[in-house]
């Protein structure tokens, strides 16, 4: 494929293909190893996206930071421990289908499609597309068909870190008066008041489909995030005890970022008929204040 010229295919490290966009808009770069986009820096604004310097970028590795994109299923498999958390697509190889240019953004699309390595993992026929916009604002949806005869069900998320100031700085609106629940096992629904503020470890799942903005008072920005199809909103900060866990983030990192997912997540389960297609969507923008 020829590509345009603000995109540039390039192995950093060998072996691990990413697309490097330089566009007037912005800049951003998408590793193929999960349909990932790492970074988004639009013109005249500092990074969008946290990505963690101590993120594995291994083939067949997920990837900490960005926006993995977790699917058919989100969180811990239904029904098999032994499988992978958020599903295996985030660690397989994508194909670039689309890439082309206008003046205003860029559009990237990647794809994947089911291979005897995904039916022994999930024994479903499938086609997923990621469509990435890259401009001013970045808008990324994942696009789930089913290509075979019999129904399947999914969840998923594009579970997208933000970069901060300091997260117990910020303020998190949108999500007033909505129910969630505190870990993704917790039965127990809870009614939000007010703005979200994070003083500990924070793993909601919101029952919601609002545009959500998050304030960030020290950085002098807002960050809009808009999405479709997806009834569950995950807001996640591991803090300080979990980040000491997580091998692939540093202990001393969780100030500098905040998750905001648009998910189909709890009840927001998706049956997809034979022939039929789920669109998730994420779109961001940032407003200086």
């Amino acid at each position: 494929m020829t590509l345009p010229p603000s995109v540039t295919l390039i192995e950093e490290p060998a072996g691990y293909p990413i697309l490097v966009i330089e566009h007037a808009a912005a800049t951003a770069r998408i590793a193929l190893n999960g349909a990932h986009v790492t970074d988004w820096i639009p013109e005249g604004h500092d990074p969008v996206l946290y990505m963690s310097t101590d993120a594995l970028l291994e083939p067949g590795k997920a990837i900490r930071g960005g926006i993995p994109v977790c699917w058919p299923w989100f969180g811990p498999h239904p029904t098999d421990s032994t499988q992978a958390a958020h599903g295996f697509v985030r660690t397989m190889m994508w194909e670039v289908d689309v890439a082309r240019e206008t003046t205003a953004d860029v559009e990237i699309v990647l794809k994947l499609q089911d291979s005897a390595a995904t039916k022994a993992l999930w024994p479903h026929a499938f086609a997923a597309r990621v469509h990435v916009h890259i401009g001013a604002s970045l808008q990324i949806t994942l696009i789930a068909a089913n290509t075979g005869t019999t129904a399947w069900t999914m969840t998923g998320a594009l579970h997208s870190y933000f970069n901060v100031e300091d997260v117990r700085k910020i303020a998190i609106h949108g999500l007033h008066g909505t129910q969630y629940v505190e870990g993704r096992l917790s039965p127990d629904k809870c009614a939000q008041q007010g703005t979200i503020v994070i003083d500990q470890e924070v793993d909601r799942m919101y029952i919601s489909d609002s545009t959500v903005i998050v304030h960030d008072p020290l950085w002098k920005r807002e960050l809009v995030i808009e999405k479709a199809g997806s009834l569950a909103t995950v807001v996640w900060n591991p803090w300080i005890e979990k980040s000491k866990r997580l091998a692939d983030l540093p202990d001393e990192a969780y100030p500098e970022f905040i998750c905001i997912e648009a998910a189909n997540a709890g009840e927001d389960v998706i049956t997809v008929q034979p022939g039929h297609e789920h669109l998730l969507m994420q779109r961001i923008e940032v407003r200086k204040l």
